[in-house]
């Protein structure tokens, strides 16, 4: 499917996307145009070849977008026109091949510089989950997305285009559209994780103690960056631990699915340290929680809860039933004691 009026409805959306004012819904729209055959990527990049030449390399980033579409069809418009085939002696085709290498070296230059202006005029697209609730959403390129509360997402809004790259605070649970050109990948201040399309969940908290990461599908690839990017894998039911204070990254087995389970209104903890369980029954159900013994934070927990069916109280006095704690309520105010 190649454009035959430069009027179409796809310049339309290659104009918005390289002057950065490309919209969501659009930006999937160009999406899935650009996947649809070799030729509309082909044809993609010669339109982006001949807006940045448009641009020119010394020009500010903040574009006349109307003035700049103008150029762009004038542009379009010439290169369309027909060429008359002339014969040229070996001298002028020497000359005129000095002049053509001299041209691709002038217009990748501007290519270079447009393209880094349009990154830079991308905005950055923030998606967020409040407290007590979560949020389900469909990234650009397909891809599923589950916020849990209190967790937010961060992309650009280029995504899907030339990178597949956000930003995680919180937990989330993602169905990764496969696409093996433009890996998957999310960044944290202490773990990368990479992935071509897969389905896992991600948890790290800033307050956490511990960052999680459980694959339920295919294969995901973790480096540690508080070891010296230190670079490992997960296969499906496998549960990756790492541990804040002294970078450890532990790996072992897990029932992978029961760790999206808030993801249907459960809350599901697999020996997970009491003061992140804490952290997630404080942002499900908007309490305070105090843990008033220092013994009792090392303490793990098992345990499955409905968060809508359970309230708080019944989720304590389960926790309780183990005979490791017993608690204290006073209005929104928990405080937690060593048994």
């Amino acid at each position: 499917m190649r454009p035959t009026n430069i009027h179409t409805r796809i310049e339309e959306l290659i104009t918005n996307y390289l002057s950065g004012s490309l919209g969501t819904e659009e930006l999937a729209e160009l999406e899935n145009w650009l996947k649809a055959s070799p030729e509309n990527q082909k044809y993609f990049r010669q339109m982006q070849e001949v807006w940045f030449s448009a641009i020119g390399a010394g020009e500010e980033i903040q574009y006349d977008k109307e003035k700049a579409f103008r150029r762009f069809l004038a542009k379009t418009q010439v290169a369309s026109e027909k060429k008359v085939a002339k014969r040229y002696s070996l001298h002028r085709y020497m000359y005129g091949a000095a002049a053509i290498a001299l041209l691709c070296i002038i217009s990748f230059a501007s290519y270079w510089s447009g393209s880094e202006q349009v990154k830079k005029q991308f905005a950055e697209m923030v998606v967020e989950a409040p407290l007590g609730s979560k949020t389900k959403l469909y990234l650009p390129d397909g891809t599923l997305v589950w916020l849990n509360a209190g967790s937010k997402i961060s992309y650009s809004q280029g995504f899907g285009v030339a990178e597949r790259k956000l930003q995680l605070t919180g937990e989330g649970y993602f169905e990764v559209t496969k696409n093996e050109q433009l890996p998957f990948e999310i960044r944290t201040k202490e773990l990368e994780l990479r992935v071509m399309g897969t389905k896992f969940n991600f948890r790290n908290y800033p307050e956490d103690e511990e960052v999680s990461v459980s694959l339920l599908e295919g294969k995901v690839r973790l480096i540690n960056y508080l070891k010296n990017n230190d670079l490992c894998y997960l296969e499906p039911d496998q549960k990756a631990i790492l541990n804040k204070k002294d970078g450890q990254l532990k790996i072992s087995p897990a029932e992978a699915r029961y760790t999206a389970e808030w993801t249907n209104g459960y809350l599901f903890f697999d020996e997970e340290l009491l003061p992140d369980i804490i952290k997630e029954l404080e942002r499900s159900y908007n309490v305070k929680i105090y843990i008033k013994d220092e013994s009792l934070k090392t303490f793990r927990f098992y345990g499955n809860f409905i968060r809508k069916e359970q309230t708080i109280q019944e989720i304590l006095d389960m926790l309780a039933s183990t005979g490791k704690l017993e608690y204290k309520i006073n209005g929104k105010e928990v405080q937690l004691y060593a048994k």
